[in-house]
């Protein structure tokens, strides 16, 4: 099914994802997508919606989304964190992680941008009490 990164380099961005949520009330998530429909960016906003990441209490989730075969990236931040880090920050990491798909470093790509987000969640959302974890940190698929 995902020809682009391997099980245990999944594994890896699954963990990366853990610490990226570590010590922030944020949640990331991380969706490749293997269909050939036309309008990504809708189909993003189902997923991000479908995963309920505008459910989180600070409003403060993040989404990858990615067609590896399609050749298509998006980032979705709710609404809480874009107030925070403005769209250059989402367009400064779109560009840092298509620098790394274009010499095929998926995985590369993928985990410097989780990890780099996380830096940002926890600049803007410390853990305050107990750190529920709102989402689940797993890869989702279509």
């Amino acid at each position: 099914m995902n020809h682009f990164l391997t099980d245990t380099e999944m594994a890896s961005l699954v963990e990366a994802i853990k610490i990226a949520e570590d010590h922030s009330s944020g949640e990331i998530r991380v969706h490749i997508d293997s269909t050939a429909e036309d309008d990504f960016a809708k189909k993003a906003f189902a997923i991000f919606q479908s995963l309920e990441m505008h459910l989180t209490k600070e409003r403060n989730g993040v989404l990858f989304y990615v067609n590896f075969e399609q050749h298509y990236l998006t980032i979705i931040g709710d609404e809480g964190i874009h107030k925070k880090v403005k769209q250059t920050f989402w367009d400064n990491l779109h560009d840092e992680i298509t620098s790394e798909f274009v010499n095929e470093n998926y995985y590369k790509g993928l985990k410097d941008a989780i990890l780099k987000t996380g830096l940002e969640l926890k600049k803007y959302f410390p853990v305050v009490g107990e750190n529920i974890n709102e989402l689940p940190n797993d890869i989702s698929f279509s």
